[in-house]
């Protein structure tokens, strides 16, 4: 299988909600919830992926040649890569008749451990959205990273301790995910206060992720709280239209609170080259949602190694082109103009 046969793959499979257009950039789909698309008028999909397009890169081939090192720690783990497959459940909703819960998580989780990165798992309004995540990370042998919706306190300690159970790495929460639709009428999903956080951080020894944030003063807040790390997101503009995209806010946030927590990324990343360009500005690693999604509907385990694998490759290039043989050599004097 390459990666063209899983494209066309992934266009039989999922329910015709995604197009898998050739430029996933979310104009075809705006709108379109249940399903792929952004809020609304679908602009802070749209921007997510505009702004990053609008980047760029340096050219530097006047250097030692040596070897090109694309490792990264987090959690207390070295990856191959610094990018991961992004939390996304309800998949039954989203893409109907094919994959529940339970095996889009495991193609993404097997996936992602044979690829050497990790997957995160995701959450929804019906109990199993998260349980059948929590399932592929045991049988991986704890490797994913379960991602809990913003419930009651009580409820996501209660869920903290199952994945402490199953032996994963980290646990995360996606508080942007209380603008989703359906997860917005329930009356126990919502924001969250430093003090909230902290209860949260301090019930568990695994380093607790908070994904959502979108300015600087947000994590700040989540640093007092002792967040070991935050994702920089607008849940791929699926919770608020209008929104900016999430690399014009990076930087301030880096500014913030870079060097004291790790800071990780979503939203419009879709090669090697994006990732390449967050990290330029100062992130430590990103989350690919809908191209992994794609990968996991057209080719299963195999269609998320090669998305993967391909990713991967496109990263080491830019880094060849760059003169930056290390992720900690990539810097904002890599691109261009600014």
């Amino acid at each position: 299988m390459d990666y063209n046969q899983v494209l066309e793959n992934a266009k039989q499979n999922m329910g015709g909600r995604c197009m898998v257009c050739k430029e996933c950039n979310g104009l075809a789909c705006r709108g379109l919830l249940p399903g792929p698309g952004g809020k609304g008028s679908g602009s802070s999909f749209i921007r997510n992926f505009q702004k990053l397009q609008e980047l760029k890169i340096n050219m530097d081939l006047v250097y030692p040649k040596s070897h090109i090192d694309t490792q990264v720690e987090i959690v207390g783990k070295t990856f191959k890569y610094p990018f991961f497959a992004a939390p996304i459940s309800a998949v039954k909703l989203h893409y109907p008749g094919y994959y529940d819960d339970e095996g889009y998580s495991k193609a993404v989780v097997n996936g992602c451990k044979v690829s050497g990165v990790i997957g995160f798992t995701g959450d929804g309004e019906h109990k199993e959205c998260y349980t059948m995540g929590i399932s592929a990370v045991e049988a991986a042998g704890g490797w994913g990273i379960p991602t809990i919706k913003p419930w009651g306190v009580e409820d996501v300690i209660t869920k903290i301790k199952m994945a402490e159970e199953v032996g994963a790495p980290a646990v995360a929460m996606d508080i942007d995910a209380a603008g989703l639709p359906v997860m917005a009428k329930d009356k126990n999903i919502g924001a969250k206060s430093v003090e909230d956080l902290r209860r949260i951080v301090q019930s568990t020894k695994l380093p607790f992720i908070l994904k959502g944030v979108m300015t600087a003063r947000s994590a700040e807040k989540a640093l007092e709280a002792g967040v070991y790390g935050i994702i920089v997101s607008n849940h791929g503009g699926r919770v608020l239209d209008h929104t900016p995209a999430t690399v014009e806010v990076l930087p301030d946030i880096v500014k913030a609170v870079g060097g004291k927590m790790k800071i990780l990324l979503d939203g419009g990343i879709r090669s090697g080259l994006d990732v390449f360009k967050v990290l330029a500005l100062g992130a430590d690693g990103v989350l690919i949602g809908r191209p992994y999604a794609i990968a996991a509907y057209g080719g299963g385990e195999e269609g998320v190694a090669i998305y993967t694998e391909r990713v991967g490759a496109e990263l080491r290039q830019t880094m060849i082109m760059t003169g930056c043989q290390s992720l900690c050599e990539i810097d904002s004097s890599a691109l261009w103009n600014f």
